[in-house]
């Protein structure tokens, strides 16, 4: 499997299209009006020498999601992108600490990190969001709402080697029925069917994963800085495996 890039080409500027992306839901609470910023996102492209957006990162428990997510954040951050990872099991200690793994409550979670993950975005930052986000309505919804931000990343590896590497021992438990929900096993995953790349991790090591996502990033996110250059050309990868 080859890695996937099917992003259009835009003939408006990337900058333009930033200015005004968030499509928020009408609130619930009245009286509720929205504050503009006097920095926009030109501006913060400028500074930061990149634009803001959001990597969501999808895929099968064991995918190497986070193995990924991690080893990026350390190399763009050292190339000198603002770089900042969303971990699922992260934010379900605070954030989404009050939500389990019905399909009722999978969608809330994803809806709450689509939030969370565009507020960085709109303050010209990379957002690496590593999530299993099941089903594809919901992170069609996160497109949706953040449109020019939001790029798809399917972390793919087949279900029988997700469940052999096993890193957490949750496929054990769930085929022993110790885990209700589990996707793959007894709740459904949902494939991209359009993501702008996909990262076979069952065919790549890590160092031509991470290779692959920094060449998206340099193509996609980087702009002319203001008098500062762009990090080293090349950061050494960490050797650890996926």
């Amino acid at each position: 499997m080859k890695i996937a890039s099917t992003t259009q080409e835009n003939p408006l500027d990337p900058l333009d299209q930033q200015e005004g992306a968030r499509k928020s839901p009408s609130p619930k609470a009245g009286n509720v009006f929205t504050v503009e910023h006097r920095v926009n996102a030109a501006d913060r492209a400028r500074m930061n020498g990149h634009l803001g957006g959001i990597l969501w990162f999808t895929g099968l428990s064991g995918s190497g999601k986070s193995t990924l997510a991690v080893e990026l954040e350390r190399v763009l951050f050292a190339r000198g992108y603002q770089v900042f990872l969303l971990d699922g099991d992260n934010l379900r200690r605070g954030l989404n600490a009050d939500l389990g793994f019905s399909p009722e409550e999978r969608s809330e979670n994803i809806r709450r990190v689509g939030e969370v993950a565009a507020l960085f975005a709109e303050a010209g930052m990379i957002v690496v969001s590593a999530f299993i986000s099941p089903y594809s309505a919901d992170r069609d919804r996160v497109r949706a709402a953040h449109a020019s931000r939001f790029h798809e990343v399917h972390i793919h590896a087949p279900l029988e080697v997700c469940e052999a590497r096993d890193v957490k021992g949750l496929y054990r438990k769930a085929r022993a029925g110790e885990i209700p929900e589990f996707t793959g096993i007894s709740a459904p995953y949902e494939p991209p069917r359009n993501p702008e790349l996909v990262v076979p991790t069952a065919e790549w090591p890590l160092s031509r994963c991470i290779a692959e996502l920094v060449r998206y990033v340099d193509e996609h996110f980087a702009q002319p800085a203001a008098g500062r250059p762009r990090g080293p050309a090349a950061v050494p990868f960490a050797a650890a495996g996926i």
